[in-house]
């Protein structure tokens, strides 16, 4: 009867603690409604395709200089923020392998031995010396302690979630971080080819500076032309020559940035290229901007924080709730070293099972609780914040293309009327019918526009970039 009553009172506690162990107080995460426009502002470059956009592509598939995916591949394997935030992930990933275990009961093993010698005039010093003959009382033990916590609340099982979702973001993080330094390799190695064009550019002015100048002290010996001359085409010809050295600075400090970018020592960057052969391409499709929720790994990074948030919302909200731990011993247990082992004599068994529920505690528990609320709704403000500028990058690329286009087909038609310019001017001016003047203000206008196309080029090709970085391209 005994044995029955028992068996029914540990099957109604098992009961029990499988019931509530199914209970679930934390809230599940739900993505907040983003109110996501239909189409980019400014898309009129771009393609809608609501099925796929540019950032989807692999960089090796948007870039064909062989140099630049040099450089991109060794960023990818050695820049220092990339290796990083690898590691991060390597450290949140043995996180989560340590939360997975939250279910399982904690075991440990236990042997040892002790003596005692209690007063003769306490209780236990007469029971000695009584029943054992003995002043001194041993013990013996070597047993396993079984303790297990149920996750009555679902803490545990948040605390799993959260886990999971800091690992998942590491993941985002570094793909985030491999989208920025890929499209910062892209666009230092074009800032390096416009640099490029503009020395070539600059050492050709010089060279038809000194034609010009040569022309003009002729005329100064034939007393065609005064001495003022002279002074004004040497000055032009030494503003042009002053541009050589600061592009040279220019150069190195580039070279030296996109060295540290792959992780490398300051050196010298090969390319063969030049600015106005780079080959991207000029229509792509965009996509929609609720693509930008998946796409994007900095946007993707924002959510799993929100969901880590929600997720320890729901621990410490469990945390103000009783707990249940159920333990258990067994072992072989004697005071005699000699009947250590002898079984089943030495065998014993203990199992005990309790609620805990914080008092005293209670106030700062809720305080938590209620700091990680606020917790959570910062994320949630994050979240949209991401999300608004990431659909804001995305337009502000697409019309920087729509606009550099225009510049650029402006531009292209005053360098060249420019540099017709220049070509009449000395043809007038080698038969007197036009000034020095006329010629230095041809030629230095031709300069500049000269130096600006290289300058909108680049522009437009980094554009290209950042349009693709903005959709989420270059992580793959």
């Amino acid at each position: 009867m005994t044995n029955f009553k028992y068996k029914v009172q540990l099957s109604v506690f098992l009961t029990f603690t499988v019931a509530v162990s199914s209970c679930r107080i934390s809230e599940k995460y739900a993505r907040p409604e983003q109110h996501m426009p239909e189409q980019f502002r400014e898309h009129t470059t771009a393609l809608a395709d609501t099925a796929s956009s540019i950032g989807t592509l692999e960089w090796r598939s948007l870039f064909k200089d062989q140099e630049l995916i040099t450089l991109i591949d060794s960023a990818v394997h050695n820049n220092i923020s990339l290796q990083i935030a690898i590691k991060n992930i390597e450290s949140a990933q043995r996180i989560l392998s340590q939360a997975k275990l939250g279910n399982i009961p904690e075991l440990s093993a236990q042997i040892g031995a002790s003596i005692n010698r209690p007063s003769d005039n306490s209780l236990s010093g007469i029971s000695a010396g009584q029943f054992l003959g003995s002043k001194y009382v041993k013990d013996y033990q070597a047993a396993l302690n079984l303790s297990w916590e149920a996750d009555i609340w679902g803490k545990i099982r948040s605390q799993k979630e959260a886990a999971l979702a800091n690992y998942l973001q590491t993941e985002e993080a570094a793909k985030a971080v491999q989208t920025q330094v890929v499209a910062s390799v892209a666009q230092g190695y074009f800032n390096l080819l416009m640099f490029d064009e503009q020395l070539r550019i600059a050492k050709n002015n010089v060279a038809l500076n000194d034609s010009t100048l040569t022309i003009v002290r002729l005329q100064y010996d034939a007393g065609q032309v005064t001495s003022l001359a002279i002074q004004q085409t040497e000055a032009q010809r030494l503003n042009s020559a002053l541009l050589i050295p600061q592009l040279e600075e220019s150069i190195a400090v580039q070279e030296n940035a996109l060295s540290i970018l792959t992780g490398e020592m300051p050196k010298v960057i090969q390319r063969r290229q030049s600015i106005f052969l780079i080959d991207l391409p000029d229509q792509y499709n965009s996509g929609v901007p609720a693509n930008l929720l998946s796409n994007r790994p900095d946007v993707k990074s924002s959510e799993l924080a929100l969901v880590a948030a929600n997720a320890r919302v729901g621990v410490t909200k469990a945390e103000m709730y009783p707990s249940l731990t159920i333990s258990a011993s067994g072992g072989l247990n004697t005071f005699q070293a000699s009947n250590w082992f002898n079984i089943p004599g030495s065998l014993f068994a203990t199992a005990a099972g309790g609620l805990t529920q914080p008092i005293f505690l209670r106030k700062q528990l809720r305080t938590q609780y209620e700091i990680s609320k606020i917790e959570r709704d910062q994320s949630a403000l994050d979240f949209r914040r991401s999300v608004l500028f990431a659909v804001g990058e995305v337009s502000d690329a697409l019309v920087g293309i729509d606009k550099i286009k225009e510049q650029e087909t402006l531009e292209k038609t005053r360098v060249e009327t420019l540099k017709l310019a220049i070509k009449n001017s000395k043809l007038l001016f080698n038969s007197g019918m036009a000034n020095y003047l006329e010629v230095l203000i041809a030629q230095g206008s031709a300069l500049q526009g000269e130096l600006n196309l290289a300058d909108i080029q680049r522009q437009r090709l980094s554009l290209i970039v950042e349009l693709y970085r903005s959709l989420g391209g270059g992580w793959k």
